[in-house]
């Protein structure tokens, strides 16, 4: 079971998991070891709330197909066990980062005193670069 939140828990069935052998340098160990892991999760028939199924399909991710299919690949320790942990922290961590409410942006303006702060300031700066020109003999 992977615990999402209080009320929203994804089944072991749902997720599935494939040993897959690392890219990269590493050596003869990533050639003889399967220690990679690709973790595949089918949005639409999965027992997700729907309003937690249309905000994941919703995302731009690359991570999840035009079908729904999310699929991520974790082969960044030498443990399988470890990538294991690693593909479902980092399915949970998706899921709750789509569910998560942004916060409304209020426009603000600056007041009437910072303003008259900004423009002394510039018509200051203004002086001292005037000051630099070249000096008459």
């Amino acid at each position: 079971m992977l615990r999402i939140s209080n009320t929203v828990e994804v089944a072991d069935w749902e997720i599935e998991i494939t040993q897959i052998r690392a890219q990269g340098a590493g050596g003869q160990n990533v050639n003889k070891v399967a220690s990679a892991v690709h973790l595949r999760f089918d949005i639409p028939n999965s027992s997700l709330p729907p309003f937690y199924k249309e905000r994941l399909m919703a995302l731009s991710d690359q991570r999840i197909s035009k079908e729904g299919v999310v699929i991520i690949k974790a082969q960044s320790h030498r443990t399988l066990e470890l990538n294991k942990e690693d593909a479902m922290q980092r399915l949970k961590t998706l899921i709750q980062g789509a569910v998560k409410q942004q916060k409304v942006r209020r426009p603000t303006r600056p007041t009437r005193s910072a303003r008259r702060r900004r423009v002394d300031s510039k018509t200051r700066k203004g002086k001292t670069k005037a000051l630099r020109g070249k000096v008459d003999p």
